[in-house]
């Protein structure tokens, strides 16, 4: 049994393709026949009113949901599921683990182990996960809080900070595993406005860096400025993609237009 990789493979490879996704709980059917692609380095933003898939999708991507129909491929390699001759095989829970350790994800709620400061936040996956020794965790922590901004507060528990320094010490415990993508569920929505911002910047600046990213957002100027392709969701459906400024300016859908009447 082996995985089954996309043909061209390689970097020409969408970092991301689903092919006609559907997700269903019981009778309700929250994704419905969802195809789209994200390029290495894209950042995809995901927006729609709620209820609408978005987040279902993203737990998707990492099979935090099980798919009840079509492909969901992450760097050439089918998510969750190994193919043998036509039909998918759910891969062994440790297979799939190990598959989870090349995507981070970061939540509305920053889920911090509370008993632990922002710096052994940021150490504990690479040290049990990876095997990684404490001493070298404890330097690459250093730096991602760092980066993030948060060097002054690596010795803080979670109770000790704003939610917004809370979801930088979520964004860099995701990236102490070297993700290769990054899955972010509206990491704002959560926060007073005033501390939404500081949270942005770090995103920003991932984006810059050259990350792929898939970001469910209610924040139209983030799409605006830093994403690639925005894509409006409604019922389970992909409704519009395209540019975010031309979407943000144009939409064609009345749906998409409705939608952004009341956000924009």
């Amino acid at each position: 049994m082996t995985d089954r990789t996309i043909a061209d493979g390689g970097a020409s490879a969408p970092m991301v393709l689903a092919e006609h996704v559907s997700k269903s709980f019981g009778s309700n059917e929250v994704l419905k026949d969802i195809s789209l692609e994200v390029r290495r380095g894209e950042v995809l933003c995901l927006v729609g009113p709620s209820g609408s898939g978005k987040s279902t999708f993203l737990r998707c991507i990492n099979h935090l949901e099980r798919v009840s129909s079509g492909r969901l491929s992450v760097d050439g390699r089918l998510v969750g599921y190994r193919e043998v001759g036509d039909r998918l095989h759910e891969m062994h829970p440790k297979d799939i683990a190990k598959q989870r350790r090349d995507i981070g994800m970061v939540f509305q709620r920053f889920n911090l182990f509370p008993h632990m400061t922002a710096v052994e936040n940021v150490m504990e996956a690479p040290v049990q996960v990876k095997g990684v020794s404490r001493a070298q965790a404890k330097a690459r922590a250093l730096e991602l809080l760092a980066r993030v901004g948060l060097a002054d507060r690596a010795d803080y528990y979670p109770a000790h900070l704003s939610g917004g320094q809370q979801q930088r010490v979520a964004i860099a415990r995701a990236l102490a595993m070297d993700p290769k993508l990054m899955l972010f569920d509206e990491p704002t929505s959560a926060l007073d406005p005033e501390l939404v911002g500081e949270v942005l910047d770090v995103m920003k600046g991932l984006a810059k860096d050259g990350m792929t990213m898939i970001v469910v957002t209610h924040e139209m100027g983030f799409a605006r400025e830093v994403a690639d392709t925005l894509v409006f969701m409604d019922g389970g459906v992909v409704v519009e993609s395209g540019d975010p400024r031309e979407v943000l300016a144009n939409p064609r859908h009345e749906r998409t237009k409705a939608f952004l009447s009341k956000v924009l």
